[in-house]
C-alpha cells in the first residue's frame, strides 16, 4: 500500500497493512542515531506517510537581535534558545481593547505563491499532504494579550475576548478559503487548550469562547474536501466529545502521561481517530529500550486494531531520550510487519 492509502484507510476506521506512522528527526537527533548505529542510512527503511507544505501564515517578521523578533502579527518574542519559539516580551494589546490594532491581512498577496507547485511535489511522493494553522485560536489570542491578560479577559473582559477570537477566526477562515483550492488532504490546527491537570480555560469558557470558533474552522476544512487534525497538549479528555460533535477527524498527541489512550480508543474510536500515544515526557526518556519496544507493539496492536490511529512520538525526539530507545523506536515503526 502506499502512505497516502495507508492514512486514508487508517482515517475511515479501517485497518491498513501496518499501523501508518509519524517519526522525523532533527539534525541533533540524527546524528546521534547515525553515531550509534555506525550507519549514515539507518533510516532507510522509515515511510514517510505524511507531506507538510507549509503554515498557513508566516511566523515570524523581523529580527531584531540575536535573541529577540517580531512575528507576523507584530508580537515581539524572547528567543533565548535557538530554534524554539520563546516568550513574548512585551504584549501587544495591553488593554483589553483592539482600537488602534491592525492585523495583518489573510489575503497578502503572494502569500500563496508556489504553494501550488508544493502540494503537487509532495502529491507526487503517495503521501497525505497536510497543511496548518499554527496558533490557531487560543494561543493567537494569548500571544497578543499575554496568557495572564487573556484568561482574565475571559471573566472579566468577556465581550473583548469575543470580540478578538472572532478576528482570529476570520482571519483563518480566509486563508482556510485559500488554501482548500488546492489538492492538500489535511487542514491541521495547532492549539494548546491542555495542561497535565485538565484544560487550562476549564470545559464551561472552553466552551462559550472556543468550541464555536473551532467548529467553524472545521467546517470550513470539511466543506473543501480536507480532514482535519488537531494538535493541542495537555488533558483535553474532558471535551473529546464536543471535538466529535464539531467534525474533527484526527486528535494530536493524546498525551499517555495525563490521558488513557486506551480507554480514549475503547470509547471514542468509532468517530475519533487519534495521531500520536508515544510519549517524549516519561516513556521514552526513562524506559529501557526492551520496555519501548514493548511499548509500541502494544499500541499497535490494541490501539491500532480496526484503525483510526497513526502512531507518531507525543512531541519532537528530545536529546533526554537514550540513543538506544530512539533505535528501538525506529526498529518497531518500520519493521512492524516482522514482528
Amino acid at each position: 500500500m502506499t502512505p497516502h492509502a495507508r492514512v486514508t484507510m487508517a482515517l475511515s476506521h479501517q485497518e491498513p497493512d501496518i499501523c501508518p506512522y509519524d517519526l522525523g528527526f532533527d539534525l541533533r537527533t540524527r546524528e546521534r542515531l547515525v553515531e550509534f548505529t555506525g550507519d549514515a542510512g539507518f533510516d532507510r527503511d522509515v515511510i514517510h506517510h505524511f507531506a507538510g507544505v507549509g503554515i498557513g501564515y508566516p511566523e515570524t517578521g523581523e529580527r531584531l537581535d540575536a535573541n529577540h523578533y517580531t512575528d507576523a502579527f507584530g508580537v515581539i518574542w524572547e528567543q533565548s534558545i535557538p530554534g524554539e519559539l520563546g516568550v513574548v516580551n512585551d504584549p501587544v494589546l495591553k488593554e483589553p481593547s483592539l482600537k488602534g490594532y491592525e492585523f495583518p491581512s489573510a489575503r497578502k498577496p503572494g502569500l500563496f505563491d508556489g504553494f501550488e507547485e508544493r502540494v503537487a511535489e509532495a502529491g507526487a511522493t503517495e503521501r497525505y499532504v497536510t497543511w496548518g494553522i499554527g496558533f490557531s485560536l487560543y494561543e493567537r489570542a494569548w500571544s497578543l494579550r499575554g496568557i495572564e491578560g487573556f484568561l482574565l479577559d475571559l471573566v472579566e473582559h468577556p465581550s473583548f475576548a469575543h470580540e478578538l477570537l472572532d478576528r482570529i477566526c476570520e482571519f483563518n477562515l480566509a486563508l482556510i478559503e485559500q488554501a482548500g483550492r488546492y489538492a492538500i488532504d489535511n487542514v491541521r490546527f495547532g492549539d494548546d487548550w491542555g495542561s497535565q491537570r485538565g484544560l487550562i480555560m476549564g470545559p464551561a469558557l472552553w466552551r462559550e469562547f472556543i468550541k464555536p470558533r473551532f467548529a467553524r474552522m472545521v467546517h470550513a476544512a470539511r466543506s473543501a474536501g480536507k480532514t482535519t487534525m488537531l494538535h493541542t497538549d495537555g488533558d483535553v479528555s474532558a471535551v473529546i466529545p464536543d471535538l466529535i460533535e464539531v467534525g474533527l477527524t484526527v486528535l494530536n498527541p493524546v498525551q499517555p502521561d495525563v490521558m488513557d489512550i486506551y480507554a480514549i480508543k475503547r470509547e471514542y474510536g468509532r468517530d475519533l481517530c487519534f495521531h500520536g500515544g508515544v510519549s517524549v515526557q516519561h516513556f521514552l526518556p526513562d524506559s529501557t529500550a526492551a520496555a519501548v519496544r514493548a511499548g509500541v507493539r502494544r499500541l499497535i496492536c490494541e490501539v491500532g486494531a480496526g484503525g483510526g490511529f497513526i502512531i507518531a512520538p507525543t512531541h519532537s525526539l528530545g536529546s533526554d531520550i537514550p540513543v538506544e530507545n530512539l533505535a528501538a523506536l525506529v526498529e518497531e515503526f518500520t519493521h512492524q510487519d516482522e514482528s
